[in-house]
């Protein structure tokens, strides 16, 4: 047989986008479903993604710079404008808030006349990796769950074609993930989710498998196409397994692993950023060239999203790319082209043998919600191993750690190589959402808030609340603070103290560097890292907090989401000799100028502060101005060298306060003129 076959339809095309304002991102997304694009996939700024408004203290420096703020139904109205929503399949990246963003549009919906019951998409709503990997939890595990769960109820009966949540293994890949860790925690949440949901009693045995076939999967792929595939290919085994076995699903259709993708943006370099592309384009084989594991729907990153937010032809050029694949290329002419393969066949049997006991011993723990600091430590000990093996160019990044001599990109040249947010968005979201609030019914806003509480607390969907609460005019920070009140909130565990390999050899001129320092210094070297505003994104910080401690220094890291006094006060508690901030979210000026601010404010002026993160060029200079003493950036990948510039930073620092201090004379002792009377 020539295994040719009808013509499969393609997957969907998406991009992540979202930025600045709710008109700016709608006219982007108008464009680009102009090109072709046939889904939307929103991009939520960090305040709406852990349910505050605009204005609220932790929101600072955070507006608008990594998605799109929503702070009421007006945003949402704002950001849909002119798209129907009966007709558009919408994917919501959101987790802790993910009731009440739906609840925004399906109040929207409502206002346009469509029926619920033909809205089509997706909200991610799985937060147990947020624990884990993306820090924009709120609530404690057992709360988040139930609202995992009411979102889930609700849709089955309200939203049929909505996929209630979006399992998500794409963050565990870029918490350092293995391909069997990837396995078995994203399944493992799934367990965790589908048993809540059964234990309720909300669903009926009858109802239970069609609400299984709407759970969906969100995953990562990287550049080893071959191993990714394979994975893939074990995802789809592996979940009809526990669909039948563990949930009694008879029919294979919605046994059926249905998933969306994201080409993992991790493996994104800012050095020689052009090489990207093809990064981006083997990744992408990963998850469409397997007939039997392709993805329904694909969204890429920028080749520059290393460097900062991509421009619209950025976004239009990885749009391309999907297209040219589905369109140019005969890959959808073909039924599965790795069936019958022994190669394959071997490895996804490995992988599988290698996630089902994974799943064992999690089981044995208690499940996922049990497993959080296991599964956080776990990643901390493998991306731990990941940074050491590029640093030793074990594991090459071409441009990185391998053939780094380059010419100077075209594509690169110019000061509007990548999208910015100016601060005056935040002034301007900030003065919107005072006049909406000005503008509403507030004796409306509180009874709405009342029943919210009440559903909330009494253990009620919280759907219907909200969406009421939505159409009243509530606010993203209101509807936060109720929950939190009933809820409380939580803090996960940052996994620093995780077992990993130490290269003892490689460690040594660091660590003496280190003990000569403390000498100097009269105690031991003490480094304070802190993760100022809503940024989750910890693993840089947790890989420098590690090495930190493996070279000897005394380390404070209490996790994400610190406001800057936290962090200043943090630093006064230890008596830091450094100070060292981790931002990814694009808050990095506003954030590193408070802090400075504050630390001169304390008397702590002269201890020099160290900023890391996704930093553009033109503001490392802004940055020293405002204070930082030293900036890194992904291009700086070898921790060692970070930590002996930390190290010598202090030194010098230490021995500048010892001159000026010898260089003041000692106060002149003045005789005391006798008084007489």
């Amino acid at each position: 047989m020539s295994g040719k076959a009808r013509r499969d339809k393609p997957w969907m095309f998406r991009t992540y986008a979202g930025h600045s304002t709710a008109k700016a991102s709608n006219e982007l997304y108008r464009q680009n479903l102009a090109k072709g694009q046939t889904g939307l996939s929103v991009a939520f700024d960090l305040p709406t993604q852990t349910g505050y408004d605009s204005d609220h203290p932790l929101a600072r420096g955070e507006v608008g710079k990594v998605g799109v703020p929503i702070s009421h139904l007006g945003d949402m109205r704002a950001l849909m404008q002119g798209i129907p929503l009966a007709e558009m399949n919408t994917s919501m990246t959101i987790n802790a808030t993910a009731p009440w963003l739906l609840a925004l549009y399906v109040a929207l919906a409502d206002e346009q006349g469509a029926a619920r019951s033909k809205l089509t998409g997706t909200v991610q709503n799985d937060i147990l990796k947020e624990y884990l990997s993306r820090g924009t939890y709120v609530f404690p595990p057992s709360p988040s769950l139930r609202l995992i769960k009411d979102v889930i109820v609700y849709t089955a009966r309200e939203m049929p074609k909505w996929n209630p949540t979006n399992i998500c293994s794409y963050h565990l890949q870029e918490a350092g993930a293995t391909p069997t860790q990837e396995l078995a925690f994203a399944l493992a949440t799934a367990e965790a989710v589908l048993d809540e949901v059964r234990r309720s009693g909300e669903v009926s045995a009858e109802e239970f498998p069609h609400l299984l076939g709407r759970i969906s999967f969100f995953v990562n792929a990287g550049v080893r196409f071959i191993t990714e595939m394979c994975k893939m290919r074990a995802f789809v085994d592996l979940w009809d397994e526990i669909a039948e076995a563990r949930y009694g699903v008879t029919d294979p259709a919605l046994r059926r692993f249905r998933y969306g993708v994201q080409v993992n943006s991790l493996g994104l370099t800012e050095q020689q950023p052009e090489n990207n592309v093809y990064r981006i384009l083997l990744s992408m084989l990963a998850v469409t060239l397997s007939k039997k594991a392709r993805a329904r729907a694909v969204q890429l990153p920028a080749w520059n999203e290393a460097l900062g937010l991509p421009r619209p032809w950025d976004q239009q050029w990885s749009l391309r790319l999907q297209q040219i694949l589905a369109y140019e290329t005969d890959l959808l002419d073909y039924d599965d082209i790795f069936d019958g393969s022994e190669v394959i066949e071997q490895k996804v049997d490995e992988l599988k043998r290698q996630a089902r006991a994974e799943l064992a011993r999690i089981e044995a723990m208690g499940g996922a919600v049990a497993c959080i600091d296991y599964m956080k430590q776990a990643l901390i000990e493998v991306n731990a191993a990941r940074v050491a093996a590029i640093e030793t160019s074990e594991q090459v990044l071409v441009g990185v750690n391998a053939y780094t001599e380059t010419e100077p990109s075209p594509l690169s040249a110019g000061g509007d190589g990548i999208l910015t947010v100016p601060e005056s968005v935040e002034i301007e979201q900030v003065a919107a959402l005072q006049a909406w609030r000005q503008g509403r019914d507030d004796k409306a806003v509180r009874q709405a808030l009342i029943e919210l509480k009440s559903a909330a607390a009494d253990g009620r969907n919280i759907m219907e609340p909200s969406i009421a609460a939505a159409k009243s005019g509530v606010t993203t920070g209101e509807w936060g603070q109720v929950l939190r009140e009933v809820f409380g909130e939580y803090r996960a565990p940052t996994g620093i103290g995780a077992h990993h390999q130490t290269d003892a050899a490689r460690l040594e001129e660091v660590r003496r560097l280190v003990d000569d320092a403390s000498e100097k210094l009269g105690r031991r070297f003490t480094f304070v890292v802190g993760k100022p505003g809503l940024d989750g994104h910890s693993n840089g910080a947790e890989q420098i907090a590690v090495r930190a401690t493996d070279c000897g220094m005394e380390v404070v890291y209490d996790g994400i989401r610190l406001t800057p006094a936290q962090i200043v006060d943090q630093a006064r508690e230890a008596k830091a000799h450094v100070l060292g901030l981790s931002i990814l979210s694009g808050s990095h000026v506003a954030l590193v100028r408070d802090v400075a601010q504050r630390m001169r404010e304390a008397g702590l002026g002269e201890v020099p502060i160290v900023v890391g993160g996704i930093i553009p060029a033109d503001d490392v200079n802004v940055l020293k101005q405002c204070g930082a003493a030293a900036v890194y950036t992904p291009k700086d990948f070898k921790l060692n060298d970070i930590m002996v510039g930390i190290v010598k930073l202090v030194d010098r620092k230490a021995a500048e306060l010892k001159e000026q201090e010898l260089a003041v004379p000692p106060p002149k002792v003045l005789a005391r003129e006798r008084v007489t009377s």
